[in-house]
């Protein structure tokens, strides 16, 4: 039978441990489709199962990766046919079914996306996870009012992959993107993606009062814990804020009176089980009016299957920047790389 190159996840009486692995390669089932992958990406959740450091997997062994993108090989399902293009993020991908980490994919039909003009799988992956719940947190906003006239928008933890995307997002929909930073060494970066300006990490530290001087018309925070607290009591009243991550923690102490007296929306984004429609109407957007300016600028660096240990421990350490590219196939393999 043949084979295919998978990074798998193990973790048992033998504890954690991951790597390069051959698997057989297998037939979709009725309602299936088998993708050859061309490309996936890095994402925080994707370091932390890798390294055994977060409890993301639910079921082991499993291929790790959340994003896949790539060319449908052979399909089980009439939504799709040979030679279409497709991507695959969120649902159960290195959760509870392998990922996106091997040179094929074979998961649900409905898992899938077909790749819109304007798009392919490599940009598409550029984007991955982080420009998908990036434009998640932005349409939920935008339906709850949010407009560029109500004040800058705060993006906190601006250097990431869902902080880089929403401020590229942002400043093409004509927002004024302000990136919170705790790496100065990339403000020049940050201002080349689209931030109006830069703000340190401790900026607003003194914002411990249950509402003080509203500053921001909303925000996209990754950070949870005491940063949300503080944005809460900074948002201009009926302003939104769309959070995503919990890096500084989950716990969220504040006082209800943000959201009473200035009708402050707090807007939580899981961009894991989004229904299709809306899912195909954000990688529309992503395609056309929504899509980055430079897609490589956006790019902190790109890797093989071998090289993901490496980087796994970079995220984590916090030295890498903006997105992550995994090349999984060469292009020339691909009919859309």
């Amino acid at each position: 039978m043949e084979s295919y190159r998978a990074f798998r996840i193990h973790q048992d009486e033998q504890g954690h441990r991951a790597g390069l692995e051959a698997l057989p390669k297998q037939v979709p089932e009725t309602g299936e489709v088998l993708v050859r992958v061309a490309y996936s990406s890095v994402n925080y959740k994707d370091a932390l199962a890798g390294t055994g450091r977060g409890k993301i997997l639910r079921t082991f062994p499993l291929v790790g990766g959340v994003d896949a993108a790539g060319i449908v090989e052979q399909s089980n399902d009439p939504a799709y046919r040979a030679g279409d293009a497709v991507v695959a993020t969120g649902w159960g991908l290195s959760f509870d079914h392998d990922g996106g980490y091997a040179e094929y994919l074979r998961v649900p039909a409905t898992w899938l996306t077909p790749i819109p003009v304007g798009l392919d799988p490599r940009s598409t992956m550029i984007l991955g996870t982080a420009g998908f719940t990036a434009a998640l947190a932005v349409h939920r906003m935008q339906v709850n009012g949010q407009r560029p006239e109500m004040g800058p928008i705060l993006v906190t933890g601006a250097s990431g992959g869902v902080g880089s995307m929403a401020i590229a997002i942002l400043a093409r929909l004509g927002y004024e993107a302000v990136a919170l930073s705790g790496k100065p060494e990339l403000a020049d970066w940050l201002t080349s993606i689209g931030a109006a300006r830069i703000i340190g990490r401790d900026a607003l530290a003194d914002a411990k009062r249950p509402l003080e001087k509203a500053l921001w018309g909303g925000a996209i925070d990754n950070v949870g814990g005491e940063t949300l607290a503080q944005i809460t009591r900074t948002i201009v009243p009926n302003g939104n804020i769309a959070s995503i991550g919990l890096a500084g923690g989950h716990q969220l102490e504040t006082t209800v009176m943000p959201f009473i007296l200035r009708g402050v929306s707090l807007l939580g984004c899981n961009s894991v089980d989004v229904p299709q429609t809306l899912r195909a109407d954000l990688w529309g957007h992503l395609a056309s009016d929504w899509r980055p300016a430079d897609f490589d600028l956006l790019l902190g660096e790109t890797v093989d299957l071998d090289g993901l240990p490496q980087v796994f421990e970079a995220m984590l350490a916090g030295k890498t920047h903006g997105r992550i590219l995994v090349e999984v196939a060469p292009p020339s393999d691909t009919n859309g790389g």
